[in-house]
Formats: structure tokens, C-alpha cells, sequence
């Protein structure tokens, strides 16, 4: 195995909207880091959304025309290099210039031309891949036509294809209406689309593909039953011979508080008073009373029911009561948005919240805080628990998906890396909240934890070197 090509709608830092973005930022550019020999390259959208100024550092390659079913369609190249990986993006200006990313009328035709334009760059820049790396159901199709409809050719009858679901809620799923107006099957491939009499292009892509990933152990495991598969529980069961689940990393550059810019004191395991400070910088920017002796609960998320809120809403007010503050950065549903707001306002010198998305501000939240609160209901893998643990920031979480993966309750000295409950129960989750606020008062027992889990190595090293075993190991089939 000597060339991968990963196919994503966003990746970091020219386009993205949350994970996925931030494990296709991260993860070709490890591989590439521990092997220069591999040619590793990407493809996504060239949106309108990409400044200017990586705009300006690409090169137009050529253009050519892709066939989406019974159109034909401009398709502009345009490259970079970063980081040794080369980054291909697909031009068209009536799929790709939107206010945003997702969430058209037409994604589905967008992406499947992105899909299809994937396959044709192949021909078009002469590179053939030993592994096509496709990521959520953005670009499913471009596996389903690679097995289905592009293998008659030599060059692309030796790709072999790795599909990953990030988030299994989303699955691409249409009505057979634009199975061949859009997605341009042919008959023979209702059978591998068809889920529950709609197109299901996850299931499509999980049939098709050599092998299945997920983005962590747990999460592989949790998908195969139906509280966790949106429905798809039976074909992966059927299929889990192929699954595996491989934990994602951080950025562990990016995410560095000895060198952190985006924070305005550094620190690092040999002194934590850069900490110390950033938590009272952070007290005032959000208009709490500057006490070290107060813990800060933290949580920076999407606004979703399905990240815990609903646990959090339940508690909040009566957790307050205790001797603590809480933060939280975030935005989405207007339940929980108003529901925040109004804890800010009955508890102002104990909460205090953010409505809004600002990455430089997380920073400083991760940086100042104490305790990071993550009880989600169901959670892929998760990044906030390892980037707070880079700095220092103690996390609190429900066991499930890459939640249990990556932190192990405290035990002592010996064991444990954080406070974890398993049942979806709010109170549970107040006990081991509470359980965090008793060690914090404990600030020798405290600071240990604290340079433990800021010891431990959350980088992409070991889940690039899994990737590369996987795409070995395929390669072969």
C-alpha cells in the first residue's frame, strides 16, 4: 500500500463544520508524518466559504466534465500542498457557492457530483489510489459507484475502499424517485441502496465497501444494536465482519498550552500557574467572581439533546446551589439556548453562558476551566474530552461511544483519568459531578490528576499507525 486518497465535504482548516472537518484536517497529514513515503492526498468541495487567502495559495490543475447521470457538468481542479499532503478541490459554482456547507434543497445532486467528480479527478490527475478513504454519507455514493459502476475499468478495479461513519444519524437517505435521475443507478443496484423502501446511501456504502470504520471502539460496537443505529442495527450486524473502530486523535500542535497563543498565559507540567491565571482571565471575560477556590464546570457544545442536555437542564439550578461556577459555550436548539440564558440570569454570580461558536474563546475555556461536563447520550468519538485533558481540564462524562474509550473513572492514583456515570440518569450525573467537587478541594490529590491526564497522549500518532495497519491489511484482499 502506497497512496490513499481520503474523500470528505470538509476538512480543516479550509472548510469545516465539526468533526468530520477536524479528523480530515488531522489524520492525512499523521500519516504522511510517519511515512514520507506515502502519497497521501484529499479531495473536497471548493465552497465559496474558503478564503481568500487559501484561494490564493492553489493552482488551477485542468477541468474536465462529469456525467451525473443524464447531465453533464462542469468540474474545475484546483490543488495545495500542505503538510506534504496534496489537497484537491472540486470546483462548481452552482453546487458549491452557498451560504453554507449542508442543509440545501439539492444536496443530494450536490453530492452526487461531488461523489462522481471524486472518481473522475482519478482519470483526470492520472492517480489512482491503492485505498479510496470516503467519510460519511457525503460521499457513500463515491464507493457505491467505485464498486458497482467503475470497476469494469483495470485502473479502478484494484482500488480497494474504506468507508467511515462519524456520525450514524446521518445516513443520506432520499426517496427512490431520483434513483437513477440524480444518483444514476441502474437496476441492478436497487437492491444495495434500497433500506426500508428509500435510498440509504450509509447502507449502500457499507455493503459495497472492503471495510467499515468508526471512529472509536465503542461507538463500532454500540451502532450494531437499535438504541444506537438509526435503524441501521441489521445491516451492520450482517456486515460486522468488516467493521472495525478506531479512535480519532487531536491535533496535539494545534492543542498545546506551553505555546497556546490563543490563550494569554502558557503553561506546562512543570508550572500550572499559567492555569491559575488563565482561570481568572476567564472568570472575568465571562463576569464571574475571580476565585480560585471555586470550581468551574465547563461545557462547550452544539446545543443538542442528544449531547445531554436534557440531563443538564434537569440539575442545573440544584447543582448550582453548591459552591461552584459554571460556564458554557454553544449554540443550537432554542430550547436549551433560552433554558441557559435564564439559569445566567436566576444564578449571575455562579453561570454565566456564550450563545455563540468562537474557537479562540474555547481555547481559553478548556485552558481555564476545572471540570469539563460531557454527559451525552450517544457520542461518536468525541474530541472536547481529549483537548480538555490537553489542558489540564478535568473531564466529566457519561460511558458511551468514544466517551468510555478515552476516559476511565478515577480510582486513585493508579487508574483513571476522569469521572464517568453509565446510566442515562440526571442525578447519577450530579453524583459524579459533585464526586469532582469534593476532589477539587483536595488541591494535592487535585494537582496530580491534573499533570496526569495532561500527560497522557491523545495525538494522532497511534490511530494514524491503526489507519495504516488497516489500509495494509486491505490492500491485500
Amino acid at each position: 500500500m502506497n497512496s490513499i486518497l481520503f474523500a470528505g465535504s470538509e476538512i480543516m482548516p479550509f472548510a469545516a463544520t465539526g468533526g468530520l472537518g477536524d479528523v480530515l484536517g488531522a489524520l492525512p497529514a499523521a500519516l504522511k508524518k510517519s511515512d514520507r513515503s506515502l502519497d497521501v492526498r484529499c479531495v473536497m468541495p471548493l465552497y465559496s466559504k474558503i478564503s481568500d487567502e487559501w484561494r490564493s495559495k492553489m493552482t488551477f490543475e485542468r477541468w474536465i466534465m462529469v456525467n451525473v447521470s443524464w447531465r453533464r457538468q462542469y468540474c474545475g481542479i484546483f490543488s495545495l500542498v500542505k503538510d506534504g499532503v496534496k489537497y484537491y478541490f472540486i470546483d462548481n459554482e452552482q453546487y458549491f457557492s452557498r451560504g453554507q456547507l449542508y442543509g440545501e434543497f439539492d444536496d443530494a445532486e450536490r453530492f452526487a457530483f461531488f461523489s462522481y467528480a471524486v472518481l473522475d479527478l482519478m482519470a483526470a490527475v492520472d492517480f489512482y489510489p491503492d485505498v479510496l478513504h470516503a467519510n460519511d454519507w457525503q460521499t457513500a455514493l463515491s464507493v457505491i459507484v467505485l464498486k458497482q459502476l467503475y470497476s469494469g475499468s483495470p485502473e479502478y478495479a484494484r482500488i480497494r475502499a474504506v468507508y467511515t461513519i462519524h456520525n450514524i444519524e446521518y445516513q443520506g437517505v432520499y426517496g427512490m424517485e431520483i434513483f437513477g435521475d440524480v444518483f444514476g443507478f441502474n437496476d441492478y443496484m436497487r437492491g444495495i441502496v434500497n433500506y426500508s423502501g428509500t435510498i440509504n446511501l450509509t447502507k449502500g456504502a457499507i455493503v459495497c465497501a472492503d471495510r467499515v470504520t468508526t471512529v472509536s471502539p465503542q461507538y463500532a460496537k454500540e451502532i450494531q444494536t437499535e438504541e444506537f443505529s438509526w435503524g441501521l442495527h441489521h445491516i451492520l450486524r450482517q456486515y460486522s465482519f468488516k467493521i472495525d473502530g478506531i479512535i480519532n486523535g487531536i491535533d496535539v500542535d494545534f492543542y498545546n498550552p506551553s505555546v497556546d497563543t490563543d490563550i494569554p498565559y502558557q503553561f506546562n507540567l512543570r508550572s500550572l500557574r499559567g492555569k491559575a491565571e488563565d482561570k481568572a482571565e476567564l472568570q472575568r471575560r465571562f463576569g464571574l467572581p475571580v476565585r480560585s477556590d471555586v470550581p468551574i464546570y465547563a461545557m462547550i457544545s452544539r446545543l443538542a439533546a442528544h449531547k445531554g442536555f436534557d440531563l443538564v437542564k434537569r440539575i442545573l439550578d440544584e447543582f448550582l446551589a453548591d459552591d461552584v461556577q459554571f460556564i458554557l459555550l454553544g449554540t443550537g436548539e432554542h430550547e436549551y439556548e433560552e433554558f441557559f440564558r435564564g439559569v445566567a440570569a436566576r444564578h449571575p454570580d455562579k453561570a454565566s453562558v456564550s450563545i455563540s461558536y468562537d474557537r479562540k474563546l474555547s481555547k481559553l475555556i478548556y485552558a481555564g476551566a476545572d471540570i469539563f461536563l460531557m454527559p451525552s447520550r450517544s457520542e461518536a468519538c468525541g474530541l472536547a474530552q481529549m483537548i480538555a485533558s490537553r489542558y489540564g481540564t478535568v473531564p466529566v462524562v457519561r460511558e458511551t461511544g468514544g466517551l468510555y474509550d478515552t476516559i476511565k473513572p478515577y480510582c486513585g492514583e493508579d487508574y483513571g483519568n476522569g469521572f464517568t456515570f453509565a446510566a442515562y440518569n440526571a442525578h447519577d450525573m450530579m453524583h459524579v459531578m459533585r464526586d469532582a467537587e469534593a476532589m477539587f478541594g483536595d488541591k494535592q490529590a487535585w494537582t496530580k490528576l491534573v499533570k496526569k491526564i495532561m500527560k497522557i497522549d491523545f495525538s494522532w500518532r497511534t490511530s494514524a499507525e491503526k489507519y495504516r495497519e488497516l489500509y495494509e491489511t486491505v490492500s491485500k484482499y
